[in-house]
């Protein structure tokens, strides 16, 4: 679940899109959009394992024929989605190079280069692979953990007055442990299931 909606390298960009850009707003909004993937996710889960019970696919659509009409519609659907998703990521990575290599400050033309560049890229990488997975388990385990468990605990360490190892101090230890034992196991791990496949 913490690498699926880790999605807050992109919160600052959203809320400053907002017309009226106040804390109320901004929690009524990331509220009802996270009940509302909840409930979507929830009803593919188990319409999926209705349908296919124990030998349902992490995909829903692997596990319809390729020649399924209706099946067809639903991956056209859900290409679409990605493709209106995947600009929102675009933008984070194009706002990270503009402030680490750029100080923040991008001409039109710059602008637009850059954002070829990311587009160009990752579209390369995405159809030189077969199946995105394992790109998607590596990126979760080299990039995910450390910004969900080790960098802001860590963080956390280094500002906190009293020494690690104080009583106070017990959890985010605990999770600063955890994420470095998560990175080389979810590595192994999808190590192994690429090459079972």
């Amino acid at each position: 679940m913490s690498f699926v909606f880790m999605c807050h390298h992109a919160c600052f960009l959203i809320y400053g899109s907002l017309e009226k850009a106040t804390v109320s707003s901004w929690s009524r909004i990331t509220h009802v959009s996270m009940i509302m993937s909840l409930i979507i996710s929830v009803q593919y889960s188990v319409f999926g394992y209705i349908s296919f019970t124990g030998l349902t696919q992490g995909d829903l659509f692997e596990n319809y024929c390729k020649d399924d009409n209706l099946a067809t519609v639903g991956r056209f659907c859900y290409a679409i989605t990605i493709i209106l998703t995947y600009p929102m990521e675009c933008f984070v990575a194009r706002e990270v190079i503009s402030n680490v290599f750029f100080g923040g400050n991008l001409s039109t033309v710059l602008h637009f280069t850059v954002t070829l560049l990311v587009v160009s890229l990752t579209t390369v990488i995405s159809l030189l692979s077969d199946c995105l997975g394992m790109v998607l388990e590596l990126n979760g385990v080299l990039s995910a953990t450390p910004l969900v468990f080790i960098i802001p605990t860590a963080c956390y360490l280094k500002l906190s007055t009293d020494h690690w190892y104080h009583p106070s101090n017990f959890v985010p230890c605990l999770i600063f442990l955890l994420g470095i034992l998560i990175m080389p196991v979810g590595f192994y791990y999808g190590h192994l299931l690429s090459t079972r496949m």
